[in-house]
């Protein structure tokens, strides 16, 4: 069975003052990345479609807070919350997202491929639980090139119903590797209950088949999953072998886009519940509550992000299209 862990950090006061307000700026970051990203795609600014990570926020601060930069991830389709948490710059993820070759990559991922090999966020993937073996393997490179790099593999309920999950977490576990797997239950997979595709109540449960320890943590609460996180990292890192880690979460728009299909899914009172404990608002709480920071102070992150946001959705509208000639730039045939 999975180790417990409580739904709020009773020790999240061991927790530096530099460390709350890191993973508080993380997640204004990527709310309000998000946030600008579905007004743009509802307006029909943006091409395609997008699956936003509104809700979650708590999962990728805390996680990342625990990184280094030369630690690696893997992502799913729901990916922009990871890669602005793993330092990618606003302005080459809303390039990436208009299609311009000044994006992170070069205009031809878009959201659900996009990555940036150099902030060690190996891609999103559209593809469900693809993300696993790619970050075993990760894992599985830093250890015979003797580094002691950890790999990081996000995924959902869902995502370890498929056959890549448990190859990859029977291998990383036979193997010893160095992979933390990350777990986002936010209680549906698309739009089918957690209930409706599987019998277990708790993902973490299954860890246990391949002799692999689990966490599960409350997932709005960012300083909960960044011990867990730093926990599992530091076991990885020390040669202990792979840790899995399930943050119960939610996510407060459709599956794809802010207004989604308009299928009726889940209640209004479903949501609205899941949003009195936002993440956001609970660290700020806290931040204010114990004189950790001033409301003055976490607005003034809000204020600097926004601004930042604004000018980096300038930048990707003013930036180039890619040119028709480069139409077969780095596309490869056997």
């Amino acid at each position: 069975m999975a180790q417990r862990a409580s739904t709020a950090s009773k020790k999240s006061a061991q927790v530096s003052v530099q460390v709350i307000k890191d993973l508080h700026e993380r997640m204004v970051r990527i709310r309000l990345f998000e946030t600008e990203a579905g007004r743009l795609m509802e307006a029909g600014r943006l091409p395609g479609f997008l699956h936003l990570y509104v809700g979650q926020e708590a999962v990728a601060a805390g996680v990342m807070a625990a990184l280094r930069d030369d630690d690696q991830i893997t992502s799913t389709h729901r990916g922009h919350g990871h890669a602005v948490a793993k330092g990618v710059g606003f302005r080459e993820m809303y390039a990436e997202l208009y299609g311009r070759v000044t994006g992170a990559c070069l205009g031809r991922g878009g959201s659900m491929h996009i990555n940036d090999l150099t902030r060690g966020m190996l891609g999103a993937n559209g593809i469900v639980g693809a993300g696993v073996p790619i970050a075993v393997g990760a894992a599985f490179a830093a250890r015979y090139k003797g580094e002691d790099s950890v790999a990081v593999t996000f995924f959902g309920d869902g995502a370890t119903n498929i056959g890549a999950f448990h190859e990859g977490a029977n291998m990383a576990a036979i193997l010893g590797l160095p992979v933390v797997f990350v777990c986002e239950n936010n209680g549906y997979a698309e739009f089918t209950p957690q209930s409706g595709h599987m019998l277990l109540t708790d993902v973490a449960d299954r860890a246990a088949a391949y002799g692999m320890p689990s966490v599960i943590v409350d997932g709005m609460d960012a300083v909960g999953v960044h011990r867990a996180a730093t926990e599992a990292v530091e076991r990885a890192r020390s040669g202990a072998g792979p840790m899995m880690i399930e943050a119960k979460t939610y996510r407060y728009f459709d599956h794809q886009g802010v207004k989604g299909l308009r299928h009726p899914y889940r209640s209004d009172e479903e949501v609205a519940e899941w949003k009195s404990r936002d993440p956001i608002d609970l660290i700020e709480d806290r931040a204010v509550s114990d004189g950790t920071a001033t409301r003055a102070e976490l607005d003034d992150v809000w204020r600097r992000t926004r601004e930042a946001i604004a000018e980096a959705i300038a930048y990707a509208e003013a930036s180039p299209l890619p040119a028709p000639a480069d139409l077969l730039l780095n596309v490869y045939s056997g």
